[in-house]
């Protein structure tokens, strides 16, 4: 049964043991955006160590009400325009800017975004990230056609419920694949 590329936004891909790039091995990435003219999408499994949502919010003289978002982790979204902030939030929340990826998630790139997250006005569940993974027109198909990613639905638990050391191993789980099983050379069969 072949699979339908041609929009995969709202799922995730799940690279495969034998990933080419380091940047991305043993990543689960949440598609935002796919057309003809290429993809989107933002990395949610690799923390930015000495690095957190506080420390973040106080460059823009942005002072939290929680102090839960002090020490929250700030994620590699990507190798793509590392400066650039992104929140994956609950499709409960939007500003102005904000893309709605499907029924579940949306994306804010914005300053007004971060002050309603800090201020408690902001989405039930977010992630915060640097950086974006882009791709070419038909350059994700290809990547997918040479099995270097898994598709799979993306739900909540996963995205917003999961440990970040643990989101690649737990989405194979949930396709029925046991990581250990997956062999660390490409090929076809």
């Amino acid at each position: 049964m072949t699979q339908d590329l041609s929009n995969l936004s709202g799922k995730l891909l799940i690279s495969m043991p034998h990933m080419a790039d380091p940047r991305f091995a043993n990543s689960v990435i949440l598609i935002c955006t796919h057309d003809q003219a290429g993809a989107m999408g933002l990395v949610l499994n690799q923390t930015l160590p000495d690095l957190n949502f506080g420390d973040l919010l106080k460059q823009f003289d942005i002072t939290p009400k929680s102090f839960s978002l002090q020490n929250y982790p700030v994620l590699s979204g990507g190798p793509v325009d590392t400066a650039r902030g992104f929140l994956i939030h609950t499709a409960d929340f939007h500003v102005k800017d904000t893309i709605i990826v499907d029924h579940k998630f949306g994306i804010s790139g914005t300053l007004e975004a971060l002050t309603d997250v800090a201020d408690g006005k902001g989405p039930k569940d977010i992630l915060f990230l640097l950086g974006y993974a882009g791709w070419g027109p038909n350059q994700l198909e290809d990547e997918i056609a040479q099995n270097s990613w898994l598709i799979c639905p993306a739900d909540y638990d996963l995205v917003f419920g999961t440990g970040t050391n643990v989101k690649w191993e737990r989405a194979l789980w949930r396709m029925g694949i046991n990581p250990s099983m997956l062999s660390v050379e490409a090929g076809r069969a």
